[in-house]
């Protein structure tokens, strides 16, 4: 008997080959949980999808005001780029603006998250720089924050550096978890990353999309307007931003994170494939989405695109002939508890 979770399921044949257990929390602004899968209590790192609140100083300080940022560095702050020449321009504008280098930037190196970027770099017509990073954007925002107060720039992105306690306020204010109780470690990119559980994101995302704080509306609004500049070519956030602007504000995170904002319904989601499993994590939020639509929306339904929905969708799995030997696909569904 198959289970009624939230999962994604990889086949090959007639037989289901793996599963991907998905936890998802869909929170309002309030804190009340409106539907679940899994554990919406599931304590996990909020990776990359804590981007907007990391950024969020930039904006309730005046820094950038300062800087004269505008909201498209705003949205590279709140993104995971893809290391295009766009992105890698606005970065080197960014930096500018601030006054900082590639040197001060404690991010590393990584392969692009673009497959063509990837590409040229593997085949030597590229070379990275830290200014390449998916994460650039917010460790110059960083740099930015701690230049505005005049706090040392070593160090910045370490945990008890007062970038990061002054992050961590936001974080604590918005999630509704108390500072203390909010786990504490070393992300990917080298900057402090954030524990928590789903439900609280949720919460997060919500007030991001619904708030009628000036600090978040700017964040969000930015993401908004400048979705390539959050994500990158052929990328689901990107994608569902662009393709139905205004409606959601959505960003992934690493190790199968993703968080989104449902401004017309006032709602928050945040999921995590509890395996970790990246290719399926797209599919997971333009079901939950879905989901959310068609029982909570008054007319039903989303309207994602259909070449967004091919594009991040269920996919064929193919072998190394190009013939389809399975498919990855969602299956189970949401608990929902509004009656």
């Amino acid at each position: 008997m198959h289970s009624p979770e939230l999962r994604v399921e990889a086949t090959r044949g007639d037989l289901v080959e793996s599963v991907h257990p998905v936890a998802v929390a869909v929170v309002d602004a309030a804190g009340r949980l409106r539907a679940a899968a899994g554990d919406p209590t599931l304590e996990m790192w909020w990776r990359s999808a804590a981007k907007p609140f990391q950024s969020l100083p930039l904006v309730l300080d005046r820094v950038a005001e300062r800087f004269g940022l505008e909201d498209q560095e705003l949205a590279l702050a709140c993104g995971s780029n893809s290391s295009e020449p766009g992105h890698v321009a606005a970065a080197g504008a960014f930096m500018q603006k601030v006054g900082v280098t590639e040197a001060q930037l404690s991010c590393g190196l990584h392969v692009p998250l673009s497959p063509e970027v990837a590409h040229a770099v593997a085949c030597g017509s590229a070379t990275m720089t830290p200014a390449w990073s998916n994460c650039s954007g917010k460790h110059i925002g960083m740099l930015a924050l701690a230049r505005h107060h005049g706090w040392p720039l070593s160090g910045y992105q370490a945990a008890g550096h007062p970038v990061q306690q002054r992050i961590l306020v936001e974080i604590s204010r918005w999630t509704g978890v108390a500072r203390g109780d909010i786990r504490l470690a070393v992300d990917g990119c080298t900057a402090a990353c954030f524990g928590l559980p789903l439900a609280a994101m949720a919460r997060a995302y919500a007030q991001l999309g619904a708030s009628s704080d000036a600090g978040l509306r700017r964040i969000a609004g930015g993401m908004m307007r400048y979705p390539f500049m959050v994500a990158g070519t052929g990328r689901l956030c990107t994608d569902l931003m662009h393709s139905l602007p205004g409606r959601i504000v959505a960003k992934v995170g690493a190790d199968g994170i993703y968080s989104a904002a449902i401004p017309e319904l006032g709602l928050g989601v945040a999921l995590k494939v509890t395996d970790g499993d990246m290719r399926s994590c797209a599919l997971a939020l333009l079901a939950v989405l879905g989901q959310v639509f068609e029982r909570m929306a008054p007319g039903g339904t989303l309207g994602v695109p259909e070449s967004v929905v091919a594009k991040h969708g269920p996919q064929a799995i193919r072998n190394t002939r190009n013939v389809v030997t399975g498919e990855l696909r969602v299956a189970g569904a949401l608990r929902f508890l509004d009656g």
